[in-house]
């Protein structure tokens, strides 16, 4: 006798037991830091208090080699929301003004006209919450945007269900405003109805009641914090460093002195000294964790810990107080100091504990493996630039990346394999990172034939991304 089996039922069995589908869809925790240094966890630098990432290190596994794809904040955190490239999704530098680095304050009819104003995302590009929206998961966001002010490109028009956070790239942690101008949405609308309260501790609470709210719905906590980046306000004193509560700053060495005068905006005026930046930076930095360790004792007691993937990385290499030891250089740079950043990574049963991959591995491939922990998929013909990284932590195979490139206006650099090749308008490098880490020695005199192939591969790349269907709102077409 034969058994005849509906097709409907082979295929919901062959969902099921699919190696990255899973039977309960997993929650999604995205965590990420601003400008924090590589070196600024507590599980790596004795000086720095983080328990709580150091916990997520313990029961996850940390990533050494791991890489944005640009030095600073807003075309990192498209590439990283997209898949793609800042050339290929359109975002290839910062939508942000530049007067007030020069002190100047925007008037409301000024500001409304100004590129931090106008400028977003290519309506076309597709992010992580609308690409998990058809596999049943809500999504919410609280903390940085930074990828466009105006109504059409908030989160909400991006497949976010809740947004509470600031739209551009810093604020004063206490006022909301950057340099003067409120910043702070809920969902469409401007808010200023939490005005004075420090902000890290703001997205926290909004992270828990996101959380409580979501029932059995698998959720994506998108998590942007902006500790410990510098603060933006126009009054030098404060701008000059990291805001931070004092029962926080109470936790590190007091400093002798807090302030000594220099030359901000043409004039002589009070400004933190180093030890007082390192200091605060320090304590917004610990506040973060404090945050991060709400969130993941919510999952514990909420028994959702174990099916939940939590990836945390920083946006970009740390500035300001931070420490980005071994490497050399910081944010804004192509040395490794600017685009390689700390990265963790814990999802229970499927991703070791206590583990530390050097394989290389990069920003890029955060959507493809969310994607394929979560069942979701891209739309067809839709290109992402990187992959599931899954395999390699899980499981111990190589890492299918063997190169990365960058550019940042007239900054140029691709790392292949273990070689590192850096061109700047004054400078051009190679080096070895297998033996070099802290991009000391420069190979150009002594390895032409691989100088020669590091051109040729960025010059592959630059192909590439000029025939990708353009994207604003940078690029001219």
């Amino acid at each position: 006798m034969r058994l005849h089996i509906p097709i409907s039922l082979l295929a919901a069995i062959a969902f099921l037991c699919s190696p990255t589908v899973h039977a309960t869809p997993p929650n999604v925790v995205l965590i990420v830091s601003d400008d924090q240094g590589y070196n600024d966890l507590g599980c790596l630098n004795p000086d720095i208090k983080t328990p709580n990432l150091d916990r997520l290190a313990k029961e996850g596994t940390r990533l050494s080699s791991f890489y944005v794809a640009w030095p600073a904040c807003t075309p990192s955190r498209a590439a990283f929301l997209t898949g793609r490239y800042p050339q290929r999704n359109g975002i290839s530098d910062m939508i942000r003004n530049e007067a007030p680095d020069f002190g100047y304050k925007y008037p409301p009819e000024e500001y409304e006209v100004s590129f931090e104003r106008i400028g977003g995302m290519d309506e076309r590009e597709r992010i992580l919450p609308a690409l998990l929206k058809p596999a049943g998961y809500r999504s919410a966001i609280f903390g940085k945007w930074d990828l466009g002010s105006l109504k059409r490109y908030l989160p909400l028009q991006r497949g976010f269900d809740k947004f509470y956070g600031f739209v551009n790239t810093g604020i004063d942690y206490f006022t909301h405003e950057r340099y003067g101008v409120p910043s702070m949405y809920r969902d469409n609308v401007p808010t200023n109805e939490d005005k004075g309260t420090y902000c890290t501790d703001l997205f926290g609470r909004e992270a828990l009641a996101f959380m409580e709210s979501s029932g059995d719905q698998p959720f994506l906590l998108y998590l942007p914090f902006n500790a410990p980046h510098g603060s933006s306000a126009l009054d030098p004193k404060i701008r000059g460093t990291v805001q931070a509560p004092d029962e926080y700053k109470a936790m590190y060495p007091p400093v002798e002195k807090e302030f000594m005068e220099k030359s901000r905006y043409g004039k002589k005026a009070l400004t933190p000294t180093p030890e007082a930046r390192q200091r605060d930076y320090r304590a917004a930095l610990t506040c973060m964790d404090a945050n991060i360790g709400r969130v993941l004792e919510w999952l514990d007691q909420h028994h959702k810990a174990e099916n939940t993937l939590v990836i945390f990385f920083s946006d970009n290499g740390g500035s300001g107080g931070a420490d980005n030891e071994p490497l050399r250089g910081h944010k804004s740079q192509m040395f490794e100091g600017g685009v390689r950043v700390p990265c963790i990574i814990r999802w229970p049963g499927h991703v070791p504990a206590g583990k530390v991959s050097d394989e290389f591995l990069t920003s890029l491939e955060v959507v493809p493996t969310i994607l394929a922990a979560t069942g979701a998929t891209a739309p067809a013909g839709h290109k992402l630039d990187g992959h599931d990284m899954l395999p390699v932590i899980a499981d111990g195979k190589p890492s299918p990346r063997d190169r990365m490139t960058w550019v940042r206006q007239g900054d140029q650099a691709v790392r292949w394999q273990h070689y590192k090749w850096i061109r700047t308008p004054k400078e051009e490098y190679l080096f070895d990172l297998e033996h070099d880490l802290g991009e000391k020695e420069n190979l150009i005199s002594s390895q032409p034939a691989l100088l020669k192939q590091m051109r040729g591969l960025f010059d592959e790349w630059v192909t590439d991304m000029n025939q990708a269907e353009p994207r604003g709102p940078f690029r001219d077409f």
